[in-house]
């Protein structure tokens, strides 16, 4: 018994965040110095996540909120094609009937709890231990909080088989927000999606975004709603990050979004990596893009894509150093030379970046149950 019980301790003694978030959202700090708190029950996770006290939240077990809030029966529709392996949409907001009015009626049946994340308060870390922190069936929701940390946690099954199923996590006038070590799978919507109003200072690392899914609005088991950075004055890193199995959306950035992409290992997408509309400025560098069928669509964005050693050597007044040259293993390349907005980066925390050659392990390290 005794030894049951200091081996209890010793588990909830190592229970902390690890290492220090880079980037914009450097000094982030979370829960700080509170003590850990073990919810063992889902009503207890959303206590937590959404009450006024500062946190360290441990999670030791899988909170399935499936089925925990109804299912749902309507007509929604199909607007990529009433194949086994496309996904259809919920008619949400009347989307169906604005955007896809020519699309065929489909009848759906989703999970209500997927389709609205558990709120996030701030001043708090949700902490997986080792393999053991799993979220299912619902994802997680930062309106308007700070100071918060998620680490080494697997958010999944969100009515993968519906557009506006659920989104795995969503910021909104956010500010210093550290994602690190967590993999998202199996969602209906967007892996990531930053709503209209400004999220300040923002890292997501070394996380896993998986796209495999046997329903995707391609119609090809690869997910094509994967990240969506458009709020209005956002402030992102995106680094060391495995983000595989795509076919668009990877990312979306618009709405005055300042993004540092950098050192992250794009895999597998069969259509297409960014979406660089009005309003984006993006610094690419050091990224791996293998087997990525289009490395950007749409380009009305600003963006630099670090194009060689030479050309690099414009990042050295805003970044204080020279950019890394991005690699491309049979995957188209991308083309911005948009240097004029690099000074943006000028006084912020702005992350180191590696070779890309020095990057292939991004793809067994990033993710969840690896630290």
């Amino acid at each position: 018994m005794k030894t049951t019980v200091a081996l209890v301790a010793l588990f909830r003694a190592v229970a902390a965040v690890t290492g220090a978030a880079e980037g914009f959202a450097k000094g982030v700090t979370g829960g700080g110095s509170a003590a850990a708190v073990y919810p063992t029950t889902n009503a207890e996770l959303v206590s937590y996540l959404g009450d006024s006290s500062a946190r360290n939240i441990i999670l030791t077990k899988t909170f399935d909120f499936t089925t925990s809030e109804g299912t749902t029966s309507a007509t929604g529709c199909a607007p990529w094609g009433t194949g086994s392996t496309c996904q259809l949409a919920i008619n949400k907001d009347n989307w169906c009937t604005n955007y896809e009015p020519n699309a065929p009626k489909a009848a759906v049946k989703y999970n209500n709890a997927g389709v609205l994340g558990i709120l996030v308060k701030s001043n708090k870390s949700l902490i997986g231990q080792g393999s053991a922190g799993i979220i299912k069936g619902k994802g997680l929701r930062i309106v308007g909080s700070s100071n918060i940390i998620i680490q080494n946690i697997h958010v999944t099954g969100l009515n993968p088989q519906y557009v506006w199923g659920g989104d795995a996590i969503t910021l909104n006038g956010a500010d210093m927000v550290w994602v690190d070590h967590v993999k998202t799978s199996l969602i209906g919507r967007q892996h990531y999606v930053f709503g209209n109003s400004a999220s300040n200072r923002v890292t997501v690392s070394n996380s896993e975004i998986d796209g495999q899914s046997s329903w995707s609005a391609t119609c090809d088991g690869h997910h094509y709603w994967g990240m969506y950075f458009t709020g209005s004055n956002d402030m992102v890193t995106f680094k060391n990050n495995y983000v595989h199995h795509t076919s668009g959306r990877s990312p979306k950035v618009s709405g005055n979004t300042l993004l540092h992409f950098v050192n992250n290992y794009m895999y597998a997408n069969s259509g297409h990596a960014f979406e660089s509309e009005t309003g984006a400025k993006i610094l690419a560098e050091g990224n791996i893009f293998d087997n990525v069928v289009a490395s950007i669509d749409t380009t009305t964005g600003q963006m630099f894509s670090s194009p060689s050693v030479s050309a690099n050597a414009v990042c050295t007044s805003a970044l204080g150093r020279v950019c890394q040259v991005n690699k491309y293993i049979s995957s188209g390349t991308l083309t911005g030379s948009d240097s004029s907005f690099l000074s943006n980066f000028g006084g912020k925390n702005v992350a180191t970046a590696a070779t890309a050659a020095s990057i292939s392990g991004v793809k067994t390290s990033a993710g969840f149950g690896k630290i």
